[in-house]
């Protein structure tokens, strides 16, 4: 493949590091010997990275989709599954936690990394991103890495299985070794992949502090819930449901170090009703837009309702609501 990877060690003078690739490769060492009770597929490319087939073709599950999301935030957050309602609209919930909410959720959980080896392409998020640091601004803001010097964990929302080539770009990417590298992959239209998606409510709300230019390291704990989606017909019909999700069905909390009258005009702007694009099911905005992601407002993309809680003063800013109008009419029927 040639070249050298990005980066091979934690950035100086930043965050200690938090194990995030070795925690989730317990995580995924777990789905491995319990792979017949998560209904996932587990085998060895000729590379020996190992993967975990979470819903292509093994037929996979909730349970397997809330630990793909745990390895995901890289062990650093909690995934669990719950009932969730509004008005008259029920399904399955998921509730995720964490009180390193900037390291578990951006540092590994965001889907950042363009994985597009010649031929394939798909979505990385995942601890492994904290490795190779091809998003070398968003590190830098987190001053956050770690260390090429034990396994990586990737996830992949795919439809396409990885193949050697791709553990062999991965590898020479992040300098860790085919070997060391485990794979989860799913596509959106399964129960696994429905779940994992759900289970980034928290993390879009940070995403969101980061690009209205708050820092996110001032966060200190964060706590999001979102619908889990009925899973769709197809994988774009399932990413519409699943944003759908977030966006009017999506809370989340968190407890911050800021400025009050900062904290007020930023809650003001965090949720999704503060795009214009708010108000109807995403596949009609993204159909509206001719299939093309990058002219949906990016500011569309965060939780239903949103609550900052000042770590000093003790106020709290609420903005956004929850609302089952659009819900209805992208999941059910």
């Amino acid at each position: 493949m040639g070249g050298t990877p990005m980066s091979t060690g934690p950035i100086t003078g930043g965050s200690p590091s938090l194990e995030l690739n070795r925690r989730a490769a317990r995580i995924a060492d777990a789905m491995a010997t319990e792979a017949d009770l998560l209904g996932i597929g587990v085998s060895t490319l000729d590379e020996h990275t190992r993967l975990l087939d979470c819903g292509l073709a093994a037929r996979g599950g909730l349970e397997a989709g809330r630990r793909m999301a745990a390895a995901c935030l890289g062990g650093a957050g909690k995934v669990e599954l719950v009932p969730w309602s509004l008005e008259d609209v029920s399904l399955p919930g998921v509730v995720v936690w964490t009180d390193r909410p900037a390291i578990a959720c951006l540092a590994s959980q965001y889907a950042g990394w363009a994985v597009k080896p010649q031929g394939y392409y798909a979505m990385g998020s995942g601890p492994l991103r904290a490795i190779a640091r091809v998003e070398t601004e968003l590190y830098e803001k987190l001053g956050y890495g770690e260390a090429a010097d034990g396994p990586g964990v990737l996830v992949l929302e795919t439809r396409t299985p990885p193949d050697d080539a791709v553990a062999a770009w991965l590898a020479q990417k992040s300098g860790v070794s085919a070997e060391r590298l485990t794979l989860l992959f799913a596509p959106s239209a399964s129960p696994a992949g429905g779940v994992q998606i759900a289970a980034r409510v928290l993390e879009t709300a940070l995403h969101k502090l980061l690009q209205l230019g708050f820092d996110v390291n001032s966060v200190l704990s964060g706590f999001g819930s979102a619908p889990v989606p009925p899973v769709a017909g197809d994988d774009l019909h399932a990413i519409g449901r699943a944003n759908d999700c977030v966006l009017y069905g999506g809370s989340v909390q968190l407890t911050v170090r800021g400025d009050d009258d900062q904290l007020s005009t930023l809650a003001d702007r965090l949720p999704s009703s503060a795009s214009g694009d708010y108000g109807l099911p995403f596949l009609d905005v993204f159909q509206r837009y001719g299939g093309d992601f990058y002219k949906v407002d990016p500011e569309l993309f965060s939780p239903a309702e949103v609550v900052l809680t000042n770590a000093g003063s003790g106020r709290s800013f609420r903005a956004g609501s929850r609302t089952a109008d659009v819900l209805r009419r992208s999941l059910i029927g």
